[in-house]
């Protein structure tokens, strides 16, 4: 079975037509070569996999003689492995009428692997990519989806228990053979100790103190585990967001398992063992977070207070301040919470994503949305 991800598919096609080089990065596994051969279908173009011992080798010996006299589209798959490409790639897209122009897959982000910001600054554009979102599975799959995650593998595979044990093994792939290939020297037992306890913290705003204590480690390091995953793509890190309020505010990020289906096998719940587990309601608000995230091209922040208001989600879209609360509940109602986020930040719109099937109003400015209709209301 493939599904179609057009959305994404006109995103590459269109950052192809604008720049040098397009950067499609995202977690593996999660279809960005099948996503690159569809586009590559029909056009002149060359693909190099550096998973390949072969390609590897036609791309380390004499690169540039090898990629200056190709035209058409290259893709570059896993370019993480030869950070030493950024600097060819620049000599090569600066030349006058360069005959080519490349996609490049990534499986860490810019941050890890800095070559590409320094080396292509201006011309590289981004593109994130996950798994299958809600869009493309479609809402009558949205249990499946949150349940299983939105790895292709995971998602397609034909039984709850194959599913389940597709993750474990991804699990234990990217931690033994992954992070070592990105040049992190770290044992893969403490990196999945850290990545476990974090999934006990999914949705919880970062404590490194906590975390360090707990893994016998400096908070220094803690935190570099973090960023290794958060780089990686396997956790997401919701910033937040600072009013000019005389409240003090919370100013650490909160803390998500990228995929709810990787989420819930470290927590080893197969199948809906997740709906009677008391992550339940965390373990729904990070796949919201997730696909919203997805959806909204604008930055996207959390919001808390010390004395105990939180906002799950706030964006600002065509210049209206908008919050999202995020509620595992048949009928979710307004609470002391939202009225003071409404106040304090000044929110134009207010939405309550639930897993129910109707919309309806709470106040002039919140409203309560199914979950199956997100990408209507927020998709631009």
């Amino acid at each position: 079975m493939l599904l179609k991800r057009q959305r994404l598919f006109e995103s590459i096609e269109r950052s192809l037509s604008q720049a040098p080089v397009t950067a499609l990065l995202g977690p593996r596994q999660c279809g960005k070569t099948t996503i690159s051969r569809m586009v590559s279908k029909g056009k002149e173009a060359l693909y190099f996999d550096l998973e390949d011992p072969i390609d590897f080798l036609r791309l380390s010996g004499s690169p540039k003689i090898t990629l200056e006299q190709v035209k058409g589209l290259i893709i570059i798959d896993e370019i993480q492995r030869a950070p030493q490409l950024f600097p060819i790639l620049r000599v090569l897209i600066d030349r006058e009428e360069p005959p080519s122009h490349f996609l490049i897959l990534g499986s860490a982000s810019p941050q890890l692997i800095r070559h590409a910001s320094e080396s292509l600054a201006g011309r590289i554009a981004f593109i994130d990519m996950a798994g299958f979102t809600l869009e493309e599975t479609g809402s009558e799959h949205l249990q499946t989806l949150w349940l299983r995650g939105g790895f292709p593998r995971s998602y397609l595979a034909v039984s709850e228990k194959s599913s389940f044990q597709w993750r474990q093994d991804f699990i234990r792939t990217f931690l033994e053979r992954d992070i070592p290939q990105l040049g992190i020297s770290i044992p893969a037992e403490s990196l999945r100790r850290f990545w476990t306890m974090l999934s006990h913290y999914h949705g919880q705003v970062w404590n490194g103190s906590e975390f360090a204590r707990s893994i016998g480690a400096t908070e220094p390091t803690a935190r570099r585990y973090l960023d290794i995953l958060s780089g990686a793509f396997v956790v997401r890190q919701l910033q937040p967001w600072f009013e000019n309020i005389k409240k003090r505010q919370v100013k650490s990020p909160k803390v998500y398992i990228s995929d709810s289906g990787l989420l819930h096998a470290l927590l080893q719940l197969e199948g809906d063992n997740i709906l009677s587990h008391p992550k339940l309601g965390a373990s729904w608000e990070g796949f919201i977070i997730g696909q919203l995230t997805g959806i909204i091209k604008a930055p996207c922040y959390f919001w808390g207070t010390y004395a105990g208001a939180e906002l799950d989600m706030f964006t600002v879209l065509k210049g209206k301040r908008i919050g999202v609360e995020i509620k595992y509940t048949d009928a979710p109602r307004i609470t002391k919470s939202i009225l003071v986020s409404l106040k304090d930040l000044m929110l134009d719109h207010l939405y309550i994503i639930y897993p129910g099937q109707k919309s309806y109003r709470l106040s002039e400015k919140a409203e309560v949305v199914p979950a199956k209709d997100i990408y209507d209301r927020f998709s631009e």
